[in-house]
């Protein structure tokens, strides 16, 4: 009774936590890696489970772990930051100008927490769950400037005003907390897994407003009708299922073979911002899949590759480029599309890549009680150097992870790990779409150190 108190009492905690605002761009906006013994690895292991989190990377992990629970707490923080150069036309001939600025983002440290728990059904069958972050970013940039003739080209002068777009101050912030369901199965050497998802998410951004001319509610009405749900219109929320399949083949007793695959994740839309993301508010998650093999060296060492891609082209706000703009009518580049507007079906996104990440992972068991790890991970950045005026507000553009960790069993069976991820820093610098005679750079690099406790 006490065991099942404190999983109830720990859940609801991290559900609290979950979705007051987390910010894990790390591999594009997905994390580098889930359950605190996979982040010393950098993610790696995805066919050596050994951890009740195993299940999130490979369902198929619920049967070889067995039956126990695992709690966790993140401490992540992001630097965020960007910055503009001089200016040729400093919002003259139609241009919009930031700055010139050098900004950074508030808010450098989030708790992210998670649970998870298997129950054995049988000696070749068990029922797993998990509750966690998986997704999301966060910038807030309080300052800088922006300078425009609101009335587009003609005799009115230009102005400059306060946020790097002109409306106060410029962020987001994008949450994901998902459940799994999973259940899992033995089959001699082979085993398998399916997992039901369950996604929540919280999407909130300000500092847009200034944008109200290039969205589709605007072209369509002839100038008329100001949207109304573009930008500083508090959380929205939104929900969606998708699913997980994974497998395990342990091919002999030194090695194994992993693979994982995750749908899209169909979300209900953001209907605060209709008129801001694509297809009317839409903002589905990307299907990702990994797969992996693991080597038993031998009793105390173990190595672990892996690859992982992420179908970011998938998903029309996160994929659609700022190109398209030109197509709308109200834009002034002599479009005809409103499709193409803000909040249209081929309205501006981030114009991400997919992306495809290597991992490789080392576990050394020193003693009986001991064990460490150590790892690092490799992924092109998904944001082209042509896409930078709408990625100040979501610098993802981390390539490499370093990664440590370390687990202390005590004589009872139960476990603490702790591990710790450093992302160097990565700089893009190209020119702003709608100035092409100042140049924008977006800056990132990040810390983590995370702590969990297995019973």
């Amino acid at each position: 009774m006490s065991n099942k108190r404190s999983t109830i009492s720990v859940a609801v905690a991290a559900c609290t936590l979950m979705m007051s605002g987390t910010a894990l761009a790390t591999n594009g906006y997905l994390s580098h890696g889930l359950g605190t013994k996979n982040k010393g690895m950098a993610g790696a292991g995805t066919a050596a489970p050994s951890e009740a989190m195993s299940i999130v990377n490979n369902p198929a992990a619920g049967v070889m772990v067995g039956a126990t629970y695992q709690a966790g707490l993140s401490i992540f923080s992001p630097r965020r930051s960007y910055e503009s150069t001089d200016s040729l036309l400093n919002g003259q001939l139609g241009s919009f100008t930031i700055g010139p600025d050098s900004i950074d983002s508030d808010n450098e440290y989030f708790p992210i927490p998670y649970i998870a728990g298997i129950w054995a059904l049988d000696d070749n069958s068990a029922f797993s769950a998990a509750f966690y972050g998986r997704g999301g970013m966060n910038t807030e940039y309080r300052g800088g400037t922006a300078t425009f003739d609101p009335d587009g080209p003609g005799p009115g002068g230009t102005m400059t005003l306060p946020g790097p777009f002109g409306a106060g101050t410029l962020g987001v912030d994008l949450s994901q907390a998902f459940l799994d369901l999973s259940f899992s199965e033995k089959r001699g050497s082979f085993n398998w897994g399916i997992t039901g998802v369950l996604a929540l998410q919280a999407f909130e951004v300000t500092g847009m407003a200034n944008f109200a001319g290039f969205t589709e509610t605007f072209a369509k009405s002839g100038g008329t009708e100001m949207p109304k749900y573009l930008s500083n219109n508090g959380h929205e929320y939104s929900y969606g299922l998708g699913v997980k399949v994974g497998a395990i083949w342990e091919t002999t007793d030194s090695v194994n073979l992993g693979l994982s695959y995750q749908s899209k994740t169909y979300m209900t839309e953001l209907d605060k911002y209709a008129d801001l993301l694509a297809d009317g508010g839409s903002f589905d998650i990307p299907a990702s899949a990994r797969a992996g093999i693991s080597w038993q060296v031998s009793d105390r060492v173990s190595l672990h590759l892996d690859g992982e891609h992420i179908w970011y082209s998938d998903v029309d706000s996160i994929a659609n480029p700022i190109d398209g703009i030109v197509n709308c009518p109200t834009a002034g580049f002599g479009g005809s599309d409103t499709s193409f507007c803000l909040g249209g079906s081929n309205g501006i996104g981030f114009g991400w890549d997919d992306m495809t990440i290597v991992k490789v992972g080392v576990e050394w068991q020193l003693q009986n009680a001991w064990t460490l790890r150590a790892g690092y991970s490799k992924g092109d950045q998904p944001i082209p150097d042509s896409q930078l005026l709408v990625n100040v507000l979501a610098p993802a553009v981390m390539e490499e992870h370093i990664t440590f960790g370390i687990t202390r069993a005590s004589s009872n069976g139960n476990e603490f790990s702790v591990s710790f991820m450093y992302a160097p820093e990565k700089t893009v610098t190209g020119p702003s779409t709608f100035d092409p005679t100042q140049d924008i750079t977006i800056e990132m690099e990040q810390l983590e150190l995370e702590f969990a406790y297995s019973w």
